[in-house]
């Protein structure tokens, strides 16, 4: 088939039942064209094929784009209620779903009283957290006449074909992956959020606390991550003894591969897994835990990257493309999946309104953290299922 683009190994696992999209709601004090928003909508697609396709199955084992012109979704309402009058923040957002024949991306420009929103669903088998800014700050530059800073599209740098024989511990060893029963759809009804904001002036005491007791070099990230592991997932076990939990924390591996492109538009990701008993969990401090994350984030290495798309590979050649939707990213029953978003360019998805005065972001993961930049500090916002609040 001609013009279809191969899923990589890693965008695999983001398809069918049970895989969330990217999803963003912006919010800004004007309001913004929806014309002239179409119309650079429609130019910067052209330079992201991915993001206008359908998705297609081109074999038992793979998965494909197959991009169309004007394949996405991109509708103009009107709403009474704003962005701040509302906790249902669902209504700004049409989510898409990554299954066969479907659309990967939609896009819904709500007016309100008090200005626009705009919601951004994006199939995560075509975009990780890097790739959805890159491409919305490509669509506010063609928007102002800029031009479009080039992506690179070659699915093929991260297929590392394997022939083995796997199985779900050699998934979590190479991977840091789950495999096991299949997942289940996302009732976003039942997902509460919670929202947890750490000045500066906080974690930079509790780094220089943590720092007492180890010489490594400990960021925020690896405290934070440390403070929602004791917070949330000490709750949420209630056994004990060897009963172990677990944190996953992706990746993004653009800067770990030499001569791999930076602008590579796709996931790049790998995750770092750590374990630990829920008993040690009980008795561990802060600074042996953000240790832990610490060492877990810099086992991912090339070798360790290359080594879980060949595990990747070797699964789907020997189950099918079904077998994604066996694959977890954080343990189902006790893990937590931290994302570290802290450095998202929001002041850059300007379009005629200014920057957007809110941000939140909707990704609908069963257990997820994800750290954003806050105006003093870090901002978590952290989803799971209602019976675990």
């Amino acid at each position: 088939m001609e013009n279809i683009i191969p899923l990589s190994t890693i965008d695999h696992i983001f398809t069918g039942t049970g895989s969330y999209p990217v999803e963003f709601v912006f919010a800004y004090d004007g309001t913004i064209d929806a014309r002239k928003l179409e119309e650079s909508l429609k130019d910067v697609m052209k330079h992201f094929p991915p993001a206008s396709a359908r998705l297609i199955r081109v074999s038992d084992e793979a998965y494909a784009f197959q991009p169309e012109e004007d394949c996405y979704a991109f509708e103009v309402v009107e709403h009474n209620v704003n962005f701040n009058d509302t906790d249902m923040r669902g209504i700004f957002l049409d989510p898409v779903e990554t299954h066969e024949h479907e659309m990967m991306t939609k896009i819904r420009l709500t007016q309100t009283p008090a200005g626009s929103v705009l919601g951004v669903s994006m199939s995560h088998a075509v975009a990780d957290g890097f790739s959805y800014f890159l491409f919305l700050a490509n669509w506010a530059r063609a928007f102002h006449g800029k031009p479009v800073i080039p992506a690179s599209h070659d699915r093929n740098l991260l297929i590392r074909e394997s022939h083995e024989e796997v199985d779900a511990v050699k998934i979590y060893d190479r991977a840091g992956l789950f495999y096991g029963r299949k997942r289940k759809s996302l009732d976003r009804d039942v997902i509460h959020w919670e929202t947890i904001r750490y000045p500066y002036c906080e974690l930079k005491s509790l780094l220089q606390e943590a720092r007492k007791d180890y010489e490594a070099r400990l960021s925020h990230n690896d405290i934070v991550v440390g403070l929602l592991w004791k917070k949330f997932m000490s709750p949420w076990n209630t056994e004990k003894g060897d009963h172990r939990t677990y944190i996953s924390c992706p990746v993004d591996y653009r800067r770990l591969l030499d001569g791999f492109p930076k602008t590579y538009f796709g996931n790049a990701v790998a995750l770092a897994t750590t374990p630990l008993s829920y008993e040690k969990l009980m008795n561990a401090g802060l600074a042996e835990l953000a240790l832990m994350v610490r060492r877990s984030i810099a086992g991912v290495n090339e070798q360790y990257i290359h080594e879980g798309l060949k595990v990747l590979n070797a699964l789907s050649r020997q189950e099918g493309v079904a077998a994604n939707e066996h694959i977890h990213v954080s343990h189902p029953d006790s893990g937590l999946l931290v994302t570290n978003l802290s450095r998202l360019p929001v002041n850059d998805i300007v379009f005629n309104a200014g920057p957007p005065v809110h941000y939140e972001i909707l990704t609908p993961v069963p257990r997820g953290a994800v750290i954003l930049p806050d105006e003093d500090g870090i901002m978590v916002r952290v989803s799971y299922p209602e019976e675990l609040s």
